[in-house]
């Protein structure tokens, strides 16, 4: 019997190693890397710059408390505020902590004028504490955990009109990812986002933008955001940020600062100097990826038929992918997936034209297959 809760829905493998594009089995089977940690692993698995950080921190300092100033901190902040192109930072420890935080200082700022609620996305997912949950627009996420907090609407994703009609004087931000990762790889229309940009600036509503799974150059840029032509208030981070190690970040600009000064919010290990220093090894690598990352998705999206951004790509079939998925990890390749009928891929931006070609012609030979074998049914 496990001990552990049964909170995941675990696949019958057992994980022991990671050495760059792929990762091994007890049993000792390879498989190549599409997962990546839930893009996590951007540099894929014990990136060497990284570890040669990380190890020179672990003999320096391991935790330091936010009472004092830490300076591998403030170096990762200004690092993040540089590429993001906005102020301030707040570290934490993962994605749902770093999107808590902005829902936080969203509504502190807005309390000064009597505005709590925030807008958010059909298929959206923003993290599995009280209040990400209630942020995120999918209803199995929410089940059972009534009652939820209140201050959260949720309206279709690129439908102007149903947020037009969403927003009332009591209305503080607009929540949204520049690509649905987890509700199925959907992109934001341009032009969608461009009148949400308007609109906010209309209605005096802050732009808080979830770049935890596109962030730290998964879309091919530095943040999803950039893709596009506005600038986002707050910017949400965490993912990709450490290559392995437990770290998130709230970025946000300087008109906000006040909203969140001493003892509005805080965390124990957030900023901790091991994470900083991945943080600041991965950083430092990512950037010359980022023109692959935009040339291996448009290839992976071109040969696939997909949807996405960069290396996150969604390939839509006409059959449930649970059976697909399994069939390629019996393959030797691991994939996820984003809603039933959804192939989400998220590979290392490290991986080879080979390993590509490998994983595209694997990949359509299960679909086809099985596709197949649904029109015959």
């Amino acid at each position: 019997m496990s001990h552990l809760f049964s909170n995941y829905g675990r696949w019958p493998i057992s994980i022991v190693k990671g050495e760059g594009n792929y990762v091994f089995d007890a049993e000792g089977n390879k498989y190549l890397d599409l997962v990546s940690g839930i893009a996590v692993n951007s540099l894929g698995n014990v990136p060497p710059k990284v570890k040669a950080k990380v190890a020179e921190q672990l003999d320096t300092l391991w935790h330091c408390s936010n009472l004092f100033q830490i300076p591998i901190q403030e170096e990762l902040a200004t690092k993040l505020a540089e590429i993001s192109g906005l102020d301030r930072v707040f570290f934490c420890n993962s994605g749902a902590e770093a999107n808590e935080a902005a829902i936080k200082l969203a509504r502190r700022y807005g309390n000064q004028q009597g505005k709590y609620e925030i807008i958010t996305f059909e298929q959206s997912f923003h993290g599995r504490t009280l209040a990400t949950l209630t942020a995120t627009g999918q209803d199995k996420v929410k089940e059972g955990f009534e009652p939820l907090p209140a201050g959260f609407k949720t309206v279709p994703y690129n439908d102007l009109e149903a947020l037009q009609a969403a927003i009332t004087p009591q209305t503080c931000a607009v929540m949204l990812e520049m690509v649905q990762g987890e509700g199925g790889v959907n992109p934001a229309d341009s032009d969608w986002v461009r009148q949400i940009a308007a609109l906010a600036k209309e209605h005096q509503l802050l732009l808080i933008i979830d770049e935890i799974q596109t962030g730290i150059g998964r879309t091919g840029k530095w943040f999803g955001f950039q893709h596009y032509e506005f600038e986002p208030d707050i910017v949400t981070s965490a993912k990709g940020l450490g290559s392995g190690f437990p770290v998130g970040a709230m970025i946000a600009k300087e008109f906000l600062a006040d909203s969140f000064g001493p003892g509005t919010h805080g965390s124990t290990f957030g900023g901790n100097p091991l994470a900083m220093a991945a943080g600041l090894a991965t950083l430092e690598e990512v950037g010359s990826y980022l023109p692959q990352v935009q040339q291996k998705g448009e290839y992976l999206r071109s040969e696939l038929g997909g949807r996405g951004q960069g290396l996150l790509v969604g390939v839509e079939c006409k059959v449930e992918v649970a059976p697909i998925i399994s069939e390629l990890r019996d393959e030797g390749i691991l994939v996820l997936m984003a809603g039933p009928n959804v192939l989400r891929l998220l590979p290392p931006f490290t991986i080879t034209q080979e390993e590509l070609e490998f994983a595209i012609e694997k990949i359509k030979q299960v679909i086809a297959k099985h596709q197949g074998a649904a029109a015959q049914a």
